[in-house]
């Protein structure tokens, strides 16, 4: 159970690999006057990893872990979790699976946002394989994380169409686009209902 104290805001760490565009999102997102939500740490699998750059420019502490044993770091990560007091995990973009022990850890507080309308085209290439079935619609979901890749309880979803003139490139920004939207608000549906 998440409780909010007195409209204190919720520790918050956000996993990420690459540029960080939902990261930005939300930390902008945890500035707003009535966000549920406080970013006190950024986690990152990549040490290239652009969104690292948002994290410094907003003072919110990082850390790089190598996952060169995955158990190992999990630990790792999850002492540093504890000792910020982190409440809510919000996945952006991070391209590693987390095992069971770690999602037993946070049971219901880890979310997810993925490009497509699941079930439909879980883990990659999720624009390509959309436009090579001819489907008129994707869109992007947030979930919340279980043990099986992309399969957790769905959150909330975000209908995007496809036009005929469509590519990977104009439909990823078109999806992007909504998650910048659907995330936050899946955020406080989630804070509201626990």
């Amino acid at each position: 159970m998440i409780k909010l104290i007195g409209g204190k805001r919720l520790n918050t760490a956000v996993f990420i690999s690459g540029k960080g565009s939902n990261l930005k999102n939300l930390i902008k997102f945890s500035l707003k006057k009535n966000s549920p939500i406080k970013i006190r740490f950024v986690v990152s699998n990549n040490k290239k990893a652009k969104g690292l750059n948002f994290s410094k420019k907003y003072k919110i502490e990082s850390r790089i872990f190598t996952y060169s044993n995955k158990q190992i770091t999990e630990n790792q990560i999850l002492k540093h979790l504890k000792k910020r007091e982190i409440k809510l995990i919000c996945l952006a973009g991070f391209m590693k699976i987390l095992s069971k022990n770690f999602i037993r850890n946070f049971q219901g507080k880890i979310l997810n946002i993925h490009p497509s309308l699941l079930p439909k085209y879980r883990g990659l290439n999720t624009h390509e394989r959309a436009i090579e079935n001819n489907e008129q619609y994707s869109g992007c979901t947030v979930h919340l994380v279980n043990s099986k890749l992309d399969s957790g309880k769905i959150i909330l979803q975000q209908k995007v169409k496809i036009n005929k003139k469509d590519t990977a490139k104009t439909l990823k920004k078109k999806i992007q686009k909504n998650e910048y939207v659907l995330y936050p608000k899946a955020i406080k549906k989630l804070i509201s209902t626990l």
